[in-house]
Formats: structure tokens, sequence, C-alpha cells
């Protein structure tokens, strides 16, 4: 793949800084972001000739139809070999995160638990305990996969505490980029059959699986007819702030789907469901160019903390583009990234707020161009 096609290679960090989104804007210019789940490339000029046709014409109201849907539904087929979105148990979401909160109102009662696999994307954390209801933790193992004991253990906490518990699966893993196989996904199904939990999939990245892994969507295992499954364009595209999402229900969920209410599926930016809908039908070569050049990222890194951090424990996902590095053997105590910003300046997020076996780690965001990954990493080689 040469240079030009490679998206994380045709933005200058001075291009990067003009841009006024969190990444570009939470810390002074002098420290190198690596921490938010922005990417540093430009749009997919599919997605950007069709948004800026749709400003052009005004077309900026509520959104509507099944559009969104059947390209996820297409982009499914071509990519994974599924053929399970079934256009009537969708439902637009205004973004993944709100659409957990609007699918455990419907599968969970108020006050019951919601088991969820740590360390593990922090707003799991805050958006079940916003909602009321507790959050029941099940770690994951050394290797950064599921452990079945401890799931099978926490299911059968949640159920000795509430009547409807659910499990809240992230697939692709957020932080550790474990992208889980299809006899884990179907050992998930068989144990919630067994306790009576529900299983809701936040399959986010699902699109930024890289070299050497398969994605398998939850709802295509036996035994998941009773899930259900939120997925977005957002992260493969680089569009967290053209918000939409869709929620999908496995065969056995569809009343679930049914009584989401109106106004949470009006409630996605009109443009996102546009951007998010021409970047599945029209944005596979992009995203092709993308993964390879995260690949070519995920292999930079383990090099450049050779060279600079050995003492950090790195094993490269799967998918996503976030890396999840172990920095308890530097010394820089439960919040590495804290040690990292101040006197390294470089931004990464801080492994506690991942939960329980998050001490100790930071998250890495390494979509980024190769020179500022290296800066960045040489910079924390010198906090060590």
């Amino acid at each position: 793949m040469s240079d030009h096609l490679n998206p994380l290679r045709q933005l200058t960090i001075d291009q990067l800084r003009l841009r006024t989104s969190e990444k570009w804007r939470a810390h002074p210019s002098d420290v190198l972001p690596l921490f938010v789940a922005e990417m540093d490339v430009p749009l997919a000029e599919p997605v950007a000739q069709t948004i800026t046709a749709a400003v052009a014409r005004g077309d900026t109201g509520y959104p509507i139809g099944t559009d969104y849907a059947e390209a996820l539904a297409d982009f499914a087929r071509k990519r994974w070999d599924w053929d399970g979105i079934a256009v009537p148990r969708t439902a637009m979401m205004p973004d993944v995160m709100q659409g957990v909160v609007e699918i455990l109102a419907v599968i969970c009662g108020p006050t019951d638990p919601v088991v969820v696999n740590c360390p593990v994307y922090p707003p799991f954390y805050h958006f079940v305990r916003h909602s009321g209801r507790p959050v029941e933790e099940s770690p994951l193992g050394p290797d950064g996969r599921i452990d079945f004991t401890e799931l099978e253990n926490a299911f059968q906490r949640a159920k000795a505490r509430g009547d409807r518990p659910a499990y809240l699966l992230c697939n692709p893993h957020n932080p550790t980029g474990a992208v889980h196989t299809a006899d884990e996904l179907a050992t998930v199904a068989t144990l919630a059959d067994r306790y009576g939990v529900r299983v809701l999939a936040d399959e986010i990245h699902a699109p930024l699986v890289l070299p050497g892994a398969v994605f398998t969507p939850y709802l295509s295992v036996p035994g998941a007819a009773t899930g259900m499954s939120l997925m977005s364009a957002s992260k493969a595209w680089n569009l967290a702030g053209l918000k939409a999402a869709l929620a999908i229900a496995g065969p056995d969920a569809a009343d679930d789907i049914a009584r989401i209410p109106w106004w949470v599926q009006e409630s996605p930016s009109h443009l996102g469901v546009i951007a998010h809908t021409a970047a599945l039908r029209d944005g596979g070569d992009w995203l092709d160019a993308l993964l390879a050049g995260l690949d070519n990222n995920r292999r930079l890194l383990s090099d450049l903390l050779a060279a600079h951090l050995p003492d950090v424990r790195y094993r490269p996902g799967e998918g996503t583009y976030l890396a999840w590095l172990d920095c308890r053997a530097l010394g820089l105590g439960d919040d590495p990234a804290a040690g990292f910003l101040d006197r390294g300046r470089v931004a990464l997020n801080s492994g506690p707020a991942f939960g329980t076996g998050g001490a100790g780690h930071v998250r890495l965001n390494l979509a980024t161009t190769p020179e500022l990954l290296t800066e960045a990493v040489r910079r924390m080689g010198e906090v060590s």
C-alpha cells in the first residue's frame, strides 16, 4: 500500500491542530494527544461528498427510513458473510451508548444488574450506573480475553441480585482489542441462556478487525436469538461527531425493538445517518487502506516500545485502534497516564477508569501518523 492511500499518512500535525474536537482541544498545544477515540485521518471522500451535497440542498431535518439499516445489512453480507440483519428488526439510535440505555430499559428492570468484562470502556460504568442499575464485574483473563469461569460466577451473582440481569458485551473488546471467536460467543450464549441473562453486544468496532482475526457478530452464533446488538459506522470512519447508530434484534427479540420509543429513533443526527450510510455503502476501499495503515502502526508500536519502554507489556490487539499497555513495571503508580502527561506531554487514557484490572495501565490510540506515534513513545520513554 502506498503512503498516498494510507489515511494515517495524509495529514500533518499542523493540519490536525486546526481541528476543534476534543482530541485537539482538551490539552495545551505542546501535548501529543493519543487518548480519546478519534482518528487522525481525513474523511473518506464518498462521505465528504455526500455530506456536502446534503448541506447544499438544505437536507438537515429529522431522520427517517431504512437506508442506514439496509446499508449495514449489505455491508455485513459482504464483509462478514452474515445475512442476519433483518431490517424490520432494527431501530435507529442517537449513538451506541444512548442505545445501551434505551435497550436496557426494555430488557431489564430498573434496578437489575448489568455484567461487564473489566477492564472495559469507562462509559459502560457511567451509563449503566446513571440508569440506576448496578454493575457486576467479570474480570478478563490474563490474556485479555473472556474468562468463562469468572463470567459464569458473575451471571450467578447477577441472577441472585435481579430478576432480569443483562450482559453488556464488548465485541471487539475495548481496551484489549480482543476479537471474540465464534466458539467464545457461542459459550456466552449458552451461559446466558442457563442463567436467564439477556445479552446486549456493543459492536461499534466491528469493521476494525486487523489481519489475522475474523469478526463474528454475536447474533450469528447458536443460541443468540434473544440477544441484541448495537452497531455504528462512527468508529471505523471517524464519524463520532455525526451521531447515529443502529440497534439490531435477534429473531426472538423483535418485540423488544418494537418497544423502543419512537422519539428515540428520531434522535440521531440526520446528517449522521446520511454520513454513516455513505460510509457503509461506498467507503470500503478507504476502510481497507485504513486497516492496512493500522496494522503497520500496530507493528510500529511494538518496535517503539521494545526500543524505548522495554518493561512495558503490550499484546497487540486483533481489532480496534486502541492499545492496552501494562506499565506496572515502570513504577509510575496506579495511574501512569498522569506521569506521561505531566512529564512527557503525551495524553493517554488512565487505566483505573476502565475498572478492576486497570490500575497501572494506560490506553493508547494508535490511529495517528507514524511520526506522531514515534515521537509520543520517545517522550514516554524519557518519563520512565
